[in-house]
């Protein structure tokens, strides 16, 4: 919380004890004084159940606390500010954040398109290796892990995006960070044209090493918002930069989809990083760099496709002419 902390935690633990915030009180807030679920059956007495109800108690109160600290300070003339790391929304149902989940549903939508037309493409539609039928494209398991990350990181960012709770939270943020971890590794494998698989691990194992710690140190130390920014904008930035260097000296018959993703990319990025409140309460920077990534990871897929395809007639050709050879 920027400003009014004490006063909005306050609001929120008086919130939680009494399950009301003057005269609008919430049903998921209704304990008894021994902690169980007040005027429930038995089966609505389990911990885990008990354990949800009490994170939606704490969503709630944080909710309504927030909106009214917010009309204090308009009241007062003053602007909104964030609360836990986010600015104030306004809820549609249960949805908090009702645009920003309508576009991560569609990155995950996308990603999965994308995924499944790479997958269809490298293993049925271009030729296989005769000896193994493996894939003539080194890259096939990177991509395909690729496309994990990212369905991964889609599907909590709209979970966490419907529901802001600790644990919703904490996998949103985890998923982002180990798909922008990830990504990197991909960037520096692909752009340098590593094939041995020893060199892939060296390259691998540092960079996945750092992105666990920090991920430990996020969930288990502290949720530093500034730091993950700092630490997730750093890997971003390194990878748009391998991919444009790339672009520049490759003859690659795509790199112009190449260029057209790393630019409006980097122009992207700085709607994570330059955040301003969100308009009539629904769109936010973050919202809007949610819009952005739906086209883009369309081009993207497009690229990857395009690589899978050169870089499979390239090998083909190369095994051709060796054998020719013997």
């Amino acid at each position: 919380m920027s400003i009014g902390s004490q006063q909005t935690r306050t609001c929120v633990k008086q919130c939680e004890k009494s399950g009301c915030i003057g005269e609008s009180c919430f049903k998921q807030c209704s304990f008894s004084s021994d902690g169980t679920s007040a005027g429930s059956p038995w089966y609505m007495q389990e911990p885990l159940y008990l354990r949800w109800k009490q994170l939606n108690c704490r969503s709630d109160c944080r909710y309504h606390c927030m909106l009214e600290r917010e009309k204090e300070r308009e009241k007062l003339g003053h602007g909104p500010v964030k609360y836990h790391g986010k600015w104030p929304f306004k809820r549609v149902f249960i949805f908090q954040e009702p645009v920003s989940v309508v576009f991560s549903a569609f990155n995950l939508a996308m990603q999965f398109y994308g995924w499944l037309s790479f997958m269809i493409l490298v293993y049925y539609k271009l030729p296989l290796r005769p000896q193994n039928r493996k894939t003539y494209y080194e890259f096939t398991v990177l991509w395909t892990m690729y496309g994990v990350f990212s369905m991964n990181s889609w599907f909590w960012s709209a979970v966490f995006h419907s529901r802001d709770v600790d644990l919703t939270e904490k996998l949103d943020y985890s998923s982002a960070v180990a798909l922008v971890g990830y990504a990197l590794i991909v960037a520096i494998i692909r752009t340098f044209n590593v094939r041995d698989e020893a060199v892939k691990v060296i390259i691998a194992a540092p960079l996945a090493a750092f992105v666990t710690t920090h991920i430990l140190y996020l969930n288990l130390y502290q949720f530093d918002y500034g730091l993950n920014m700092k630490v997730c904008v750093t890997m971003g930035v390194a990878q748009l930069l391998l991919w444009a260097v790339w672009a520049g000296v490759t003859k690659h018959p795509s790199r112009f989809k190449l260029w057209a993703v790393v630019l409006f990319g980097g122009l992207a990025m700085l709607l994570e990083i330059y955040d301003f409140p969100p308009f009539w309460g629904y769109v936010d920077a973050h919202a809007l760099w949610h819009a952005t990534t739906i086209p883009l990871t369309y081009l993207w897929w497009s690229f990857i496709k395009d690589d899978a395809k050169f870089s499979t007639f390239s090998r083909q050709g190369e095994a051709n002419d060796g054998m020719k050879v013997d």
